[in-house]
């Protein structure tokens, strides 16, 4: 399995586990300049710009650690422009969904507010 198609299938199983979580999936892979957010999905007039970050392990580090500054600084820029375009009012937050080990066998973590920007 490639980078591309590990990503999207990351993509699949973190959209079907926020669907049952009660979210509604609005966006993937949406595309600002040089960012890209991989879920965009809203529950209880949150919206959530989510990150996804799958290792085969954690030996290197929990993947949510590879979530850089500058990669930090992209998604918000994205989101803002997703949010004015949107007009949206409500709450907007940042979360990563983590998953690491090999298909079928993986531990998939949610944390929501991973990060904030003002």
């Amino acid at each position: 399995m490639n980078t591309v198609d590990k990503g999207k299938q990351g993509e699949n199983m973190a959209c079907a586990y926020l669907q049952e979580q009660g979210y509604t999936i609005l966006k993937r892979n949406f595309y600002y300049q040089k960012a890209e957010i991989d879920i965009i999905a809203s529950k209880d007039d949150v919206l959530a710009i989510i990150e996804v970050k799958w290792r085969k392990s954690a030996i290197y580090g929990a993947p949510e650690t590879f979530v850089t500054p500058k990669k930090r600084k992209l998604l918000a820029r994205a989101a803002d422009f997703y949010v004015q375009k949107l007009n949206w009012q409500g709450e907007t937050r940042f979360d990563i969904i983590s998953i690491v080990g090999q298909p079928p066998i993986h531990a998939l973590t949610h944390t929501k507010q991973a990060f904030y920007f003002v």
